[in-house]
């Protein structure tokens, strides 16, 4: 009797687990993700981590909103995104076929931070000290000013190398004049008659006289 009751118990429990994995069939999960604007007009939110609970499968929301990706019935899938507010969402079980399309709107999520002050002394002593300490003399401002002085800042022109974003930004000028005047003959200064205006309100003005005299 206790063998036939073990036996009996033994084949629901097995009827049961294969019942389960059949009733588990594999989707392609995709879908997209919106939000409202300040208008209360719908728009889609790039970027928002579409994953899989417990497991290391997921997707992420491209620029349009849009995510797809391989995934199980009955399995519990979660939108976040820094800003928003999480959502869970399960997939249905009872599906029929191997693709499924879901929608997801995420809202924002407004976190309060506590004010914090931040200041270059740990307490009011350690101000007091160090503003009593402080250098009130003109020689540092002296020292800044020579630093800063016409004929040193002609010589380091000369002599420190130019930087990356310095030698890029030349480099992105060239290629801008020349993709403007590509296929045409670029314009000669000597018949601009602004720049024969300038010229001529510069000698005028007396631009070309010698400084000396």
């Amino acid at each position: 009797m206790k063998k036939l009751f073990l036996a009996l118990t033994l084949f629901l429990v097995c009827s049961s687990l294969f019942s389960q994995k059949d009733s588990v069939a594999v989707i392609q999960f995709s879908g997209r993700v919106v939000t409202a604007d300040e208008n209360g007009e719908v728009i889609p939110l790039p970027y928002v981590n579409v994953s899989i609970l417990n497991t290391s499968r997921g997707d992420y929301s491209d620029y349009d909103g849009f995510f797809s990706f391989v995934a199980l019935t009955g399995e519990t899938v979660e939108f976040s995104r820094i800003g928003y507010k999480s959502v869970k969402y399960t997939l249905p079980d009872t599906l029929s076929e191997s693709r499924y399309t879901y929608i997801q709107i995420m809202s924002k999520d407004s976190i309060l931070l506590p004010e914090v002050v931040i200041f270059p002394w740990p307490s009011r002593e350690h101000f007091k000290q160090e503003f009593l300490a402080l250098d009130v003399s003109n020689e540092v401002r002296e020292a800044a000013l020579a630093n800063l002085a016409e004929n040193v800042m002609k010589e380091l022109r000369y002599t420190v190398p130019a930087d990356g974003g310095e030698t890029s930004n030349y480099v992105f000028k060239a290629q801008q004049q020349e993709y403007q005047y590509a296929g045409q003959i670029k314009p000669q200064r000597i018949f601009d008659p602004l720049a024969w205006k300038k010229f001529i309100d510069a000698w005028r003005r007396g631009d070309f006289k010698s400084k000396d005299k």
